[in-house]
C-alpha cells in the first residue's frame, strides 16, 4: 500500500487497522541469485537498488538481529559531503544527491532536513585545514564556505564565541546543504521499498559460515535457519566486517571501535543546525522531538563493546558546555555505543574480495549514515554487474597494495 493523502484518510475513518506490515518476513529460500550479509542502511539499499535498478528481484538480505538494530540505529543522523579528496567527493557528492528527493522515491518520509554543517576552528591548524577543505570542495562543485566566528554565531545564536574559553572559536567552515535525516525511518524506508520488489528480508537470521566451491568461489552460506546457497554474497556488516569476512578467510585492514553519543531532555527550538568540533571531539544537533543530540570521538581501545567509556561522554558533555552554555543545566536521558570499522585512510572499502562471488562494502567508520543510499546505490552496481561503478572504483580493497590511498582522516576525524 503506498503512502499518501487518500490513504490516510481512509485509515482514519477505519481506525488505522488496515495498515499491512511495512515487509515481508518470509522464511529462507533455499537459494537466491545474491545475498547481502547485513540488515542495515547500506545492505537494504543495496539489496533495493539491485532489485529496483538491475532488475535483480531473487535477492536475500540476511540480519542477525533486527532491522535497523545496528549503527543504522545507533548514529547521530548527520549527513554532508564537504570532504577533501576528489573521489570522496564524488561519494558523498552522490549520497546527497540521492538524499534530496529520496522520501519521494521510497514513498516514506526519511525527514531529510538540509539545516546546514558548521565545523569550527579552534586554531591556525584548524583554520588552515577547513579553508583548504572550502578551497577543494568549490573546485568540484560541492558548497562549503568560510565563516568569522561572528557569521558563526549568527548561523547559530547559542554557540560561545567568547575569547576566554579552553578553545575559543577563531572561524568555521559551513555546508548549507548539510544536514540530518531520521535513521530508523531510511532503514523501514528502504526496507519497505525492497520487499515491495520482492526482496526477501531475513531477520533473526545470523550467518554462521560462508562456504565455498572447488574452485573457491562462495557457494553460500550456514546460518542459524538453515543453509542457503548463492553465487554471489555482498557483505555490509559495519563494525563485524573482519568477523563475517574471517569465515571466508579474508583478512582486512580494518579496527574497530566504539563511538558513543548522548540524548539530552526534550527542549524548545534552541539549535538550528548541526555544529561539529574536531579538535574537542563533540559535535551536537537537535531532533525534531526536542532532544538534542551529541556526538564523541571514538573510543581509545580497539574493542566490539557496544557501551564505550564513560570518560569519553564526561569529557565530551564538558566541551558541549563550554561551546554551549545555554545547555549546561540540561539532563541527559541516554547514552549508548555504537561499532565502527576503520580502515588506515579512513575511507571506506567498496569492491571485489580475492574469493570470487565475495564483495565487500566497509571501513565507513564515524561516516557511514551520510553516505547511505550513495554507498548503496554503487555498491548495488558492484554486485549485480560484478564490476566497479565509476564512483566506488578507487575505493577497492587493492588501494592497500597499490598505495593508492585516499587520506580522509582530517575530514573523518570525529566525523558523523
Amino acid at each position: 500500500m503506498r503512502f499518501s493523502l487518500l490513504s490516510l484518510i481512509r485509515q482514519s475513518f477505519a481506525h488505522n487497522t488496515g495498515w499491512p506490515e511495512q515487509w515481508r518476513s518470509p522464511e529462507p529460500k533455499p537459494s537466491y541469485d545474491a545475498i547481502i550479509i547485513g540488515g542495515g542502511g547500506h545492505g537494504l539499499a543495496t539489496a533495493y537498488y539491485m532489485a529496483a535498478e538491475h532488475g535483480m528481484r531473487n535477492i536475500a538480505v540476511v540480519e542477525k538481529g533486527w532491522i535497523g538494530g545496528g549503527n543504522t540505529g545507533r548514529n547521530t543522523t548527520i549527513i554532508r559531503s564537504n570532504y577533501l579528496w576528489e573521489e570522496s567527493e564524488a561519494l558523498y557528492g552522490h549520497a546527497m544527491t540521492l538524499w534530496q528527493d529520496l522520501s519521494q522515491v521510497l514513498n516514506y518520509n526519511v525527514m531529510y532536513s538540509p539545516r546546514g554543517v558548521m565545523m569550527l576552528a579552534h586554531n591556525i591548524h584548524d583554520v588552515q585545514v577547513f579553508k583548504r577543505h572550502v578551497h577543494a570542495n568549490r573546485l568540484a562543485g560541492t558548497d562549503n564556505e568560510w565563516l568569522t566566528p561572528e557569521q558563526a554565531k549568527a548561523f547559530c545564536p547559542i554557540l560561545n564565541i567568547s575569547k576566554d574559553i579552553r578553545y575559543p572559536v577563531i572561524g568555521a567552515s559551513l555546508q548549507r546543504r548539510g544536514g540530518t535525516a531520521r535513521h530508523d525511518a531510511v532503514a523501514w524506508g528502504y526496507a519497505r521499498a525492497a520487499s515491495a520488489l520482492g526482496v526477501d528480508i531475513l531477520q533473526n537470521c545470523e550467518v554462521t559460515a560462508i562456504t565455498r566451491d572447488a574452485s573457491g568461489a562462495v557457494a553460500g552460506i550456514e546460518t542459524t535457519r538453515g543453509t542457503i546457497a548463492t553465487k554471489r554474497i555482498g557483505v555490509v556488516a559495519a563494525g563485524n566486517t573482519s568477523h563475517v569476512m574471517s569465515m571466508a578467510g579474508v583478512r582486512l585492514p580494518l579496527e574497530s571501535y566504539p563511538l558513543q553519543a548522548l540524548v539530552s531532555e526534550p527542549v524548545k527550538p534552541v539549535m538550528p543546525c548541526v555544529v561539529m568540533s574536531n579538535t574537542i571531539h563533540a559535535y551536537m544537533s537537535q531532533s525534531d522531538k526536542g532532544e538534542l543530540v551529541i556526538g564523541a570521538g571514538t573510543d581509545a581501545y580497539i574493542s566490539y563493546s557496544q557501551t564505550g567509556g564513560l570518560h569519553i561522554a564526561t569529557h565530551t558533555l564538558d566541551a558541549i558546555c563550554e561551546m554551549f552554555p545555554n545547555v549546561r543545566r540540561l539532563r541527559m536521558l541516554r547514552n549508548w555505543g555504537g561499532i565502527v570499522d576503520v580502515t588506515p585512510d579512513r575511507s571506506p572499502i567498496i569492491g571485489k574480495t580475492p574469493v570470487p562471488g565475495l564483495f565487500l562494502n566497509c571501513g565507513w567508520g564515524t561516516g557511514g549514515f551520510k553516505a547511505t543510499p550513495g554507498s548503496g546505490h554503487v555498491f548495488a552496481h558492484q554486485v549485480a554487474t560484478g564490476e566497479p561503478h565509476p564512483i566506488n572504483a578507487p575505493f577497492s580493497l587493492d588501494r592497500f597494495r597499490t598505495g593508492r590511498l585516499i587520506d580522509e582522516a582530517a575530514a573523518a576525524a570525529v566525523a558523523h
